[in-house]
């Protein structure tokens, strides 16, 4: 928010405690060589506040994956078919990315106060509603209704990270965020699973609403970082907005349901496609065109934001795509319930945990390009120990590659955030602050679509090539064949010969998909290795370069 746009009463608010450009970039000023760059003091109230907005950071972030791994409790519940529930999560990722951007202007038109309460109430209500849903339709609303609102959380606790604390607790600080936005989805399945076990699907909402409701509180009488600009609203470009929906909506529908509908060969992928790119173009065009944009993609033309943003893209594929990976190979290879995947993937969770105060403070002492690289580099480790996945493994066998993948998600983390937004100036911080999430969430949903395309693909094309070794005429096959229908006779009796071919079938198929998990982990281990190569642009930040406080 620069002082001239600002309106006349936030002008005379700010205009005392403004440090001048030269002081805020670490720079003095001719008239005052010798004085230490200005910061901001750390207060009490103002460390709850913080820690308000990063625990509403935390349920919106959760709530995303608490809720896929009990999808087929809500289902039942619902009494919905398996093809439908899937709009769940559908409704709640479409209405979240398109706040996620939109919540840097807001949060300049009505300031961090406002509109973080506005999104914890929200969020809590229909929390509360979801809870009480007893049809799909009422369900899929009061989940886009969650996820819209509660998507202005997330970016409002990344900007704040950056104004109202002095430079050397930054990494410390955003040791937390990090912790906050890797931890979420990780451990999101393993509380899923307690709670459907132990209580019933109802309480993965009923969970958000007396936290939600503390949070909501403790923003409103303790956030005070900034002024708002309420004449933003009325200058608010309802053709942007639009044309972002419609972008960014169809684009989510598309990467999320794409393939599970075959993609293009499905009418509404088709429609869906053509309208997210005619959306986008008009969006890009009215974002350069508009006097005041709706988002202002001006940080892309700084090179650490920009090359920060595509290693973020790239972290929400390792993010999202294991959290979503293990899950599956437990659940359809290992037969694991909910219960069962949430205790054996807490184990990331826990190593996340454990490293981020160590990433805090090596924050500090280390280039942060090093620490990016070894990061991705212990990603793809990790996913080079997968590859020699078999239909055997459980906990023991990935205990090794999720804990390298603990660590590593922190070690990225941090310092991706830190040498992306650090050096980025207040007016700058809530809209680049929201494009940096949304490049994480679409990282994510852009992962999510070429794992199930790939699993797929791959399980098809494995499964023609065991096929060609349980033909008739094989004998180890037949003998194979005979052995299960003996086994099952005593069971079925003249059915016993049926139900032996449908379960060497199913072994075939298993042992399809369990190939092409080790497929898959080769090519993302080929994608966090290349990766590496991208963190040379990046430019180390100036210890005195951090952003200047708002006030």
């Amino acid at each position: 928010m620069s002082d001239d746009a600002a309106p006349p009463s936030s002008r005379k608010a700010v205009e005392p405690t403004r440090v001048p450009t030269g002081l805020a970039a670490g720079s003095t000023s001719a008239s005052g060589a010798g004085n230490p760059p200005f910061e901001p003091k750390v207060t009490p109230r103002r460390l709850v506040a913080f820690l308000a907005l990063v625990f509403g950071m935390f349920m919106a972030i959760l709530d995303i994956q608490i809720v896929s791994s009990s999808l087929a409790e809500i289902q039942a519940g619902l009494s919905a078919s398996p093809d439908e529930i899937s709009w769940v999560q559908t409704s709640y990722l479409i209405a979240e990315v398109i706040m996620i951007p939109l919540s840097g202007y807001l949060g300049r038109a009505l300031s961090t106060r406002v509109l973080f309460t506005i999104s914890a109430a929200g969020f809590t209500l229909a929390s509360a509603l979801c809870a009480t849903a007893t049809t799909l339709p009422e369900m899929i609303v009061y989940r886009a209704i969650q996820g819209f609102i509660g998507g202005g959380m997330i970016p409002t606790a990344f900007a704040a990270a950056y104004t109202i604390f002095p430079k050397r607790h930054q990494a410390a600080i955003m040791a937390l965020v990090g912790l906050t936005v890797t931890l979420a989805p990780t451990i999101g399945p393993t509380i899923g699973g307690y709670l459907t076990e132990l209580l019933s699907w109802h309480w993965l909402f009923l969970i958000n609403v007396v936290p939600g409701a503390a949070a909501t509180l403790l923003a409103w009488t303790l956030v005070d970082f900034d002024e708002p600009e309420f004449d933003l609203l009325r200058r608010l470009d309802y053709f942007a907005l639009a044309a972002l929906g419609v972008f960014l909506g169809s684009l989510e529908y598309v990467l999320e349901e794409g393939a599970r509908d075959d993609w293009f060969q499905d009418a509404t992928i088709r429609n869906l496609s053509v309208a997210g790119v005619v959306g986008g173009v008009l969006f890009f065009w009215r974002c350069f065109a508009a006097k005041t944009p709706l988002v202002d993609l001006t940080a892309y033309r700084d090179r650490n934001f920009a090359v920060g943003s595509l290693l973020t893209f790239i972290m929400g594929i390792g993010l999202y795509g294991m959290t979503y990976l293990y899950p599956v190979f437990l659940g359809r290879v290992r037969g694991y319930d909910s219960l069962q995947i949430g205790e054996t993937v807490f184990v990331s969770g826990l190593f996340m945990f454990l490293t981020a105060p160590v990433v805090g403070v090596l924050s500090r002492k280390v280039d942060p390009r090093y620490l990016i690289a070894a990061g991705f580099l212990g990603f793809g480790l990790s996913c080079i120990d997968l590859t020699y996945i078999t239909s055997d493994w459980a906990f023991g066998e990935l205990f090794m590659p999720q804990m390298l993948r603990g660590v590593s998600l922190m070690m990225c983390m941090v310092p991706i955030n830190v040498v992306s937004l650090a050096t980025l100036p207040p007016p700058k911080l809530k809209n680049a602050s929201a494009l940096f999430n949304l490049m994480r969430n679409l990282g994510g949903a852009f992962g999510l679509a070429f794992i199930n395309t790939f699993l797929n693909d791959r399980q098809d094309l494995h499964m023609l090539r065991l096929r060609e070794h349980v033909v008739w005429g094989r004998q180890v096959a037949e003998e194979q064949l005979a052995g299960m229908a003996a086994s099952l006779a005593p069971r079925l009796g003249s059915d016993a010969d049926l139900a032996a071919v449908r379960q060497l079938s199913n072994m075939v198929g298993q042992q399809g998909l369990v190939l092409a998990f080790g497929d898959l982990f080769w090519a993302m281990t080929i994608l966090f290795g290349g990766i590496v190569l991208l963190v040379p642009l990046v430019r180390r930040p100036n210890p005195g370069a951090a952003a200047a406080p708002a006030h």
